[in-house]
């Protein structure tokens, strides 16, 4: 709320103007950084003049970003607290987009880690999982639900204190002309889920503090993140701490790196996604 001083300090639009722009220096510890080779944070070996999107995002917030084909996209963890849910579009095609389901079947694997490859619904590669040290990451549950939230914490309304994610996705989705149809399920990282013999989710939680994924842009994309609490975590509380959002040029996968012949079906994803973009003169 506004003191009586600030009130006054912008009650005319001379000084409601001179006020707001001696706010224009100000630092948070949730903020773009613009451009984003001002980070205070540059990652390891990544010299801060190659970044093109640097920002930290506080929990119970959401960003989301444009990449090139090609663009190495490092998530960090700060505080052990983080949980970064992501939905993955073709950037040229939209309606192309994340398939959880087909990640995991393709990969053979419901746990994600480095190698795994994150497809779409049209079978080709989005998104490439090029490094991992934390392994707790979710590809079963989604993210959190407007209704869930209300019951648990008694509020969901992205501008109150325990928005959900599936709220913060549609705020993002709109800023590209998708709306709530558009979003599929989507992927978490480093709030882990493991399925127990009798099928039944075990929340894992965090590896720690400091911790890192790290995405590679198979296509031209849009990436939507809402860091939010992961939706069977068993705490009462609204706890969600920040993440670190960095990304650089750097070269898409392409024979004969290893990921491209991991395995059959790696082999075809990737190259139905090169056929995509050698039909498109990319």
């Amino acid at each position: 709320m506004a003191t009586a001083a600030s009130e006054h300090e912008t009650d005319t639009v001379a000084l409601a103007r001179a006020d707001a722009r001696a706010q224009g220096g100000g630092v948070a510890d949730a903020m773009p950084y613009l451009p984003a080779s001002s980070t205070p944070y540059p990652p390891p070996g990544v010299e801060a003049g190659a970044l093109t999107w640097a920002e930290t995002v506080a929990g119970g917030n959401y960003t989301h970003k444009v990449v090139a084909r090609g663009t190495r996209i490092r998530l960090a963890d700060v505080t052990g607290e983080a949980c970064a849910h992501v939905l993955l579009y073709n950037a040229l095609e939209p309606w192309e987009r994340l398939n959880v389901a087909d990640t995991v079947k393709i990969g053979w694997q419901a746990y994600l880690t480095t190698g795994h490859p994150l497809l779409s619904g049209d079978g080709r590669v989005l998104a490439t999982i090029v490094g991992d040290d934390s392994g707790q990451h979710d590809a079963l549950c989604g993210t959190s639900t407007a209704a869930a939230n209300q019951a648990k914490y008694g509020d969901s309304a992205p501008q109150g204190p325990s928005p959900s994610g599936r709220e913060l996705f549609t705020l993002a989705a709109a800023k590209h002309g998708l709306a709530p149809r558009d979003l599929p399920p989507s992927i978490s990282f480093f709030q882990g889920v493991r399925v127990g013999a009798d099928g039944g989710l075990a929340f894992t939680g965090s590896a720690g503090p400091g911790r890192a994924v790290e995405l590679l842009a198979e296509l031209p994309l849009i990436i939507l993140i809402a860091n939010v609490p992961h939706p069977v975590d068993p705490s009462p509380a609204y706890t969600c701490g920040l993440l670190r959002v960095h990304a650089w040029r750097s070269a898409p996968t392409t024979p004969p790196d290893p990921r491209w012949d991991a395995t059959p079906e790696a082999h075809r994803a990737y190259l139905n996604t090169a056929d995509y973009l050698a039909a498109r003169g990319l």
